[in-house]
């Protein structure tokens, strides 16, 4: 039996190792989930006069240190004061020092995004006229190279082993009990205890270096491990590991006293087992969803109990798989697993996944947004060859119900049909024993006597007998254990079932490493309104002449969200010529995809600070569909001033955002 086993199981880890190894490979190293959404300076203007600071907008907030924002001259020099700052939600700044030169000037930044992604970028302005210059911009990266490709293994490696801890001893307390004594059951839940603790403690020593500078050297300095014990993904990791010191108290009962008890002492010991894992499998779960997608942007006080119940839903599902799949293979001869645990299990999976489809279903609308993006961003692509997986694995989770159905139609057939002679062979099986003990004790005496009678000291044939007996006894049993074993897997309903759900294991593997893949990887609202920013950008730029440069015309990108449905977008504001007196001024509200959003409501303000004066407020007519305009805006005098726009999605939902611009 075991050279047809083998090769399957063989085949399941190739797949498991290809699949890992192609995925986590393939994946972009700079994924990350904060994208750089505007910026003023802007990418590729030519300003007149040097600007006093650089401010940078993300679409979520973002953790900085001294090196996060640095601006190059032609040279490569840093003439920035190396102490970013947030100015406002999302919006960080850095200070310039005075009396720069004309040329072209270079934005490097590298953050940690909210949800624990590193993100990098860089781009280029001008002051005067554009220059030559010696800083490249085409190579920043954030989270790639060997140590990416390590965090990303790290990070799949957790995942596996939180579906076969939780999963496995699921299935045990819910669905067979007595697996509780089963060997390979056992190896199979520590084993993916080991496996998350491993990669957790692999993950504390790898962050530093894989948010930082991606050195392989970086990995053991304790500094940069100081750093990341404060930090909310640092926390997270600490508090996985102390939970997983609660899972090992958890398996050493599970698998220790729990299958000795009998009865109510079993009954209520289950009882707890059920409610203490429970509790340390969400805090497991939890520790993802505090530092990561759930935790940030839109409806993180729904988003984070949804991924927790995700998360459970998914290692029930496929733990509990993984554990039927090693109980069909492994189990001994006297312990099968039954068919009230397949039923069972079946059961317990499909409600599993009627909570996988409801929570993902949220988590797909919550980081796409829009149909668009299912075809338009790498995450939306993602997305749907998972979602394709699942259906297949549905498809053939299916076909093992079916088999299970089966299978305990032929159990019920098989009591039904073995009630009647079972008193015969009860009482012939003793006389059956009592024949063929005596010949066989006899056989082993004279075998072991060589056809003589007593033995040398005379003292019969006593201990003979009993040695060749015990020898008989257990090539009796090893016999009887072989045919059990072949008559079970040569049933036809039990190995359907075997194979459909080592197919559903096969598939699952594939679905693990896509998800691992998919959580880092921008999300499609992200995406979106990063490109819908650089195409606003970009337009800005490529509309404007050389008079509109030289008179100063004005435009400032700002993100918004007004935290409501379908609160997100961009809005532009232009003032021409962006001088004192009388300025004309448009604003343009788009949607994160670029397409016009035509809000209720538009208001426009304008501070100095300096001089205390204003707030100006500047209330601009519709024109068309995301389109509002407004003439005769007067500055009063030249200088740094704060640009606010309010922007109103409904009855209940606004926000202000703002910029500092030089006008006049």
């Amino acid at each position: 039996m075991t050279q047809t086993i083998t090769p399957r199981v063989r085949m399941l880890v190739l797949l498991f190792l290809a699949v890992t190894g192609a995925l986590l490979t393939g994946a972009a190293p700079a994924s990350a989930h904060a994208a750089l959404t505007g910026s003023d300076p802007a990418q590729g203007v030519v300003v007149d006069k040097a600007p006093t600071q650089v401010s940078l907008t993300f679409s979520e907030t973002v953790s900085l240190n001294d090196d996060s924002l640095r601006v190059l001259d032609p040279k490569g020099t840093r003439v920035d004061t190396g102490k970013p700052s947030e100015v406002s939600g999302t919006t960080y700044a850095v200070q310039l020092h005075s009396g720069l030169p004309d040329g072209t000037y270079t934005v490097t930044y590298q953050v940690v995004s909210a949800d624990s992604h590193p993100v990098a970028g860089a781009y280029t302005f001008s002051i005067g006229s554009p220059s030559e210059t010696s800083v490249s911009v085409s190579d920043r990266t954030a989270g790639g190279g060997v140590v990416g490709w390590l965090y990303g293994f790290g990070r799949y490696l957790s995942y596996a082993g939180f579906i076969v801890l939780a999963g496995g001893a699921a299935f045990v307390l819910v669905c067979w009990q007595r697996g509780s004594g089963v060997r390979a059951l056992q190896r199979l839940v520590v084993s993916g205890w080991v496996a998350m603790t491993a990669a957790t403690l692999f993950l504390l020593l790898l962050r530093g270096s894989y948010t930082g500078s991606g050195k392989i050297g970086d990995i053991f300095d304790l500094a940069l491990l100081g750093d990341v014990l404060q930090t909310k993904t640092g926390a997270a990791l600490v508090s996985r590991l102390l939970l997983l010191a609660a899972a090992a108290l958890f398996i050493a009962v599970l698998f220790g006293a729990y299958d000795k008890r009998e009865g109510d002492e079993k009954r209520d010991l289950t009882f707890g087992l059920a409610i203490g894992g429970t509790v340390v499998a969400a805090g497991l779960a939890a520790s993802w969803a505090m530092a990561e997608h759930a935790s940030t942007g839109l409806q993180p006080g729904i988003a984070m109990p949804v991924d927790v119940l995700h998360l459970l839903a998914v290692a029930t599902w496929l733990g509990g798989l993984t554990a039927l799949l090693v109980a069909l293979y492994r189990a001994p001869a006297d312990r099968p697993v039954d068919t009230a645990a397949t039923r069972r299990f079946s059961r317990l999976a499909f409600g599993s996944v009627l909570v996988v489809v409801a929570t993902g279903t949220y988590q797909s609308w919550r980081q796409l947004g829009s149909w668009s993006a299912f075809t338009d961003t790498r995450y939306g692509q993602l997305l749907l060859v998972k979602i394709g997986l699942v259906a297949l694995l549905v498809g053939i989770a299916s076909i093992s119900r079916r088999w299970t159905a089966r299978l305990a139609d032929t159990a019920v057939e098989e009591a039904a049909a073995t009630s009647a002679p079972g008193e015969a062979a009860a009482t012939s099986a003793p006389e059956k024993e009592h024949v063929t003990a005596p010949a066989a004790t006899s056989d082993a005496a004279g075998q072991t006597s060589g056809g003589t009678g007593p033995d040398a000291n005379g003292s019969g044939r006593a201990p003979a007998d009993t040695e060749r007996a015990a020898q008989l006894a257990r090539q009796r049993a090893a016999v009887d254990a072989t045919r059990q074993k072949r008559l079970r897997n040569s049933d036809t309903g039990r190995s359907g079932l075997r194979r459909s759900v080592l197919a559903e294991a096969g598939v699952a593997v594939v679905v693990l490493a896509v998800t691992t893949v998919l959580t880092s990887t921008e999300p499609g609202r992200t995406e979106q309104e990063a490109a819908a920013a650089n195409r606003s950008s970009s337009a800005s730029s490529a509309n404007s002449d050389p008079a509109d440069s030289a008179s100063g015309a004005l435009t400032l990108d700002m993100s918004f969200d007004t935290g409501g449905t379908d609160g997100k977008g961009v809005v532009s504001v232009d003032l021409d010529p962006a001088r004192t007196g009388p300025n004309e001024m448009h604003v343009y509200v788009t949607r994160p995809n670029g397409r016009a959003f035509d809000v209720p409501e538009v208001k426009v303000a304008f501070t100095l600070e300096a001089k205390k004066i204003g707030p100006l407020p500047v209330a601009p007519d519709h024109i068309t569909t995301g389109h509002w305009s407004a003439n005769g805006v007067q500055i009063p005098v030249a200088g740094e001033w704060e640009v606010a726009v309010t922007v109103r999605t409904s009855d209940i939902d606004q926000v202000t955002v703002s910029k500092n611009a030089q006008i006049g």
